[in-house]
């Protein structure tokens, strides 16, 4: 039996955290910890302007929940493409992997923002953002009952974080403007690669609930990765519901390395 994870606020400790991400992987070294990063940014003075509690935080609670999971291997991928990557991609990344740590966001992005984001509303207000949590207190979805101060926090928070990643613009009275938000096709590419080397087959892999952090359905999934394939990373041969696709890389190391080179 599935047990349902649990919400939790572990994205107070900060949001898209773009900036300090990049510093953080251009000084993490394999087999490092989270508390040995920490203590090596704080030696360094790296990121000085940030207080040595907010930063244990951001590198233990955020980075390290982010990237070093699975014995660091997605801090490993990133640190191939950190100083190569354009910053729109790059930060793509940052964007699935923040919501894979933080599944209140990956839940508000793709049943809350998307759904607005197709109606050609405007705008995203915090009532939305707050609504959105009082279902999921209601569903059983949060350790606890939160108090109100602690749902508009999340609410705000929820926001931020979609205006740090460029799905939302700045607050204004009306809310949080939409922003128009595709996915980049080096990311594609990577998000494919990334799902295959989890063992999920190729059928799978179309319908897999990480393409719908970019609004992406099955059929979206596919012609995107047609597309891609004319770059030379893969082939897909599609016939009715049966997909296969033949992949040229043998592992994400060699995936980032060719991405790297442009």
């Amino acid at each position: 039996m599935t047990v349902a994870v649990k919400y939790d606020t572990n994205l107070a400790m900060g949001l898209g955290l773009i900036d300090e991400t990049k510093v953080l992987l251009q000084a993490w070294e394999p087999p490092m910890s989270a508390t040995e990063l920490y203590e090596a940014i704080l030696e360094s003075g790296a990121l000085s302007r940030i207080s040595a509690y907010r930063l244990r935080n951001i590198v233990v609670r955020a980075f390290g929940n982010r990237y070093l999971t699975d014995h660091g291997k997605p801090a490993a991928f990133l640190k191939r493409l950190v100083n190569a990557l354009p910053a729109a991609q790059l930060e793509q990344l940052f964007y699935i992997y923040t919501a894979r740590a933080n599944r209140i966001f990956a839940d508000f992005v793709r049943q809350v923002y998307w759904p607005v984001y197709q109606s050609a509303a405007a705008f995203l207000t915090k009532q939305m953002a707050e609504e959105f949590i009082w279902r999921a207190i209601d569903d059983g979805k949060t350790p606890s009952r939160w108090a109100d101060g602690q749902v508009m926090r999340m609410g705000r928070y929820l926001t931020g974080c979609c205006t740090d990643f460029g799905l939302l613009g700045s607050p204004s009275s009306s809310g949080r403007p939409l922003r128009s938000f595709s996915i980049e096709p080096n990311v594609v590419t990577y998000l494919a690669y990334d799902l295959h080397f989890q063992s999920i087959g190729d059928n799978a892999l179309l319908a897999h609930e990480d393409w719908g952090l970019f609004g992406l359905e099955r059929q979206d999934v596919l012609e995107a990765l047609r597309r891609n394939s004319l770059k030379g990373h893969f082939i897909v041969q599609a016939a009715g519901d049966v997909v296969r696709i033949d992949w040229k890389h043998r592992g994400m190391e060699a995936l980032c390395d060719v991405l790297a080179e442009g």
